[in-house]
């Protein structure tokens, strides 16, 4: 009778998983869950143990607490991407550095974990933490490693929305993705990447819209730009606002560099970087 009842509940998990499946719930709550269990004749004394069995059979993964995402055994459901999956872990949400410069093709290297820009007042997740990477909050969910990013909220800007399979994600556009990396290069791999990124992209490069983002955040990051699309080869005219933007002292190129190497007088810059990767 026990091994009979068990199979009932376990049919009545199943049925539920089917019910989320089709209401395009592939990532979902223990309330949404909640809510349906009853028109699959689900209590709710039972919910939580039918969650544990539906996530020990693989139907499902829990993602963070109270937080379960529809794995591939579920017929018709795709696998969920690490996109969504960061969607779902905290908002605002913004696929960032490293992993928008791979999105933009912006780079041929393939980030281990997924950058993830925020607001320095949005509660991340912190169970089962893949560690801190670089000042970053780390957090492993659904067999991807996660590194929040957090800014104050007037910063979280120059974002857009895109599709990737069946998820509706938010990433940041190419512009902001470079900005990024003059800010903290450290969630994007290193200053030597971002650099190459600049070349990748310049033709391409929205160059009213980049320097409006880069006044947006900070003096240093404005100046950083400047020096760098001189160097590639931007005529001065075009770089004016940036140019003529007042700030107090030299500031590295490279943030994550020791401070030493030639001061260029004419951006505030000391160009702190290894021969073998100057422009």
């Amino acid at each position: 009778m026990n091994t009979e009842r068990k199979h009932k509940k376990s049919a009545v998990g199943i049925d539920l998983v089917r019910l989320l499946a089709g209401q395009g719930n592939r990532i979902f709550t223990t309330a949404q869950a909640r809510e349906l269990a009853p028109q699959v004749g689900l209590k709710d004394d039972y919910l939580l143990e039918a969650l544990h069995h539906l996530g020990r059979d693989g139907w499902i993964v829990q993602l963070r607490r109270g937080l379960y995402a529809l794995t591939a055994e579920v017929p018709g459901v795709a696998p969920v991407h690490e996109f969504e999956i960061a969607m779902a872990l905290v908002q605002p949400a913004a696929v960032s550095h490293w992993s928008a410069m791979h999105f933009h093709g912006l780079t041929q290297q393939v980030p281990r974990r997924v950058y993830v820009l925020t607001t320095t007042a949005a509660s991340t997740p912190r169970k089962r933490a893949a560690g801190r990477s670089h000042g970053g909050e780390g957090f492993s969910a659904g067999g991807a490693d996660f590194t929040f990013v957090g800014v104050d909220a007037k910063r979280f800007f120059g974002t857009r929305q895109v599709w990737i399979g069946e998820a509706r994600v938010t990433v940041t556009d190419a512009e902001r993705t470079l900005i990024d990396g003059l800010s903290k290069p450290q969630f994007c791999g290193d200053f030597a990447e971002v650099l190459q990124a600049f070349k990748v992209r310049l033709a391409d490069l929205e160059l009213d819209r980049i320097i409006d983002y880069a006044l947006r955040l900070d003096g240093a990051t404005a100046k950083r730009l400047g020096w760098v699309l001189e160097h590639l080869g931007l005529a001065s005219p075009h770089l004016e606002r940036l140019l003529s933007l007042p700030v107090k002292g030299y500031r590295t190129l490279d943030p994550t560099g020791e401070r030493q190497g030639p001061c260029d007088g004419r951006w505030m810059i000391q160009v702190n970087l290894p021969g073998r990767i100057v422009t």
